[in-house]
């Protein structure tokens, strides 16, 4: 079985010397580039299995990075941060991340992270995980249907209006979640759990962006906010 591939992007040569040192010694191979745009190039090169981005290099700064990334590819990405209360947390986020850890970080929890979205890509990619079928599924398959809203559970497609909606792995894993009990209120500790696949507390920033992400596609009055509770699913 190939080794997982991780992109390493971080400007300071300590960092990323020992940071690379720690993922290849638990078995990922690593890419390690000092700035943006020769992570760019990278990553067009190498096609990695997921990216690790620090939001302050020069060239091409992360955020900026991560939104290239994903205008042309749904591979995960983590975002580093040397700042817990950092705007630059949520504009990672918006700009499509999929989760960041703050610097500085124990190794070990940052090779638990990557490991969580791994499983957690894995896991949408293949279909399973809260793909159980839900109360109000009048399509044909796999397929959930809200309205205008149809959720293939096994080709892991959307559509809203018949027109294909460009969903990423934790977008999808998201609104499979929802669209699994709709009309049940989801804490976000709970998503965070289920979702992110947090054993801990975690930042419920991440969750709070995913779904606004989600919403500008899907629709923004299908997924509602109970203030003080969490979110639920309209269907």
């Amino acid at each position: 079985m190939a080794e997982t591939h991780v992109l390493f992007v971080e400007d300071d040569d300590v960092i990323r010397e020992a940071t690379q040192l720690a993922l290849e010694r638990v078995g990922f191979t690593v890419t390690a580039m000092p700035d943006g745009l020769l992570g760019l190039e990278a990553f067009r090169a190498d096609r990695p299995d997921i990216a690790l981005l620090d939001v302050m290099v020069p060239g091409l700064d992360g955020v900026s990075l991560c939104r290239r990334i994903r205008d042309e590819s749904t591979v995960p990405v983590i975002m580093l941060s040397a700042r817990a209360d950092s705007i630059d947390v949520v504009l990672g986020l918006e700009a499509g991340a999929d989760d960041y850890v703050t610097k500085p970080f124990d190794g070990a929890v940052l090779v638990a992270r990557i490991r969580a979205v791994l499983r957690r890509f894995g896991h949408a990619s293949g279909g399973q995980g809260g793909t159980t079928a839900a109360e109000p599924s009048h399509g044909t398959g796999g397929a959930l249907v809200f309205g205008d809203l149809e959720i293939d559970t096994e080709g892991m497609e959307v559509r809203r209006g018949g027109v294909q909606v460009g969903l990423t792995p934790t977008e999808m894993r998201l609104l499979l979640e929802f669209s699994s009990a709709p009309g049940t209120v989801l804490s976000r500790d709970k998503l965070l759990e289920r979702v992110w696949d947090y054993g801990w507390g975690g930042d419920t920033r991440v969750v709070d962006v995913h779904v606004q992400r989600l919403r500008t596609k899907i629709g923004q009055d299908r997924i509602e906010t109970v203030r003080g509770f969490g979110y639920k699913f309209r269907a």
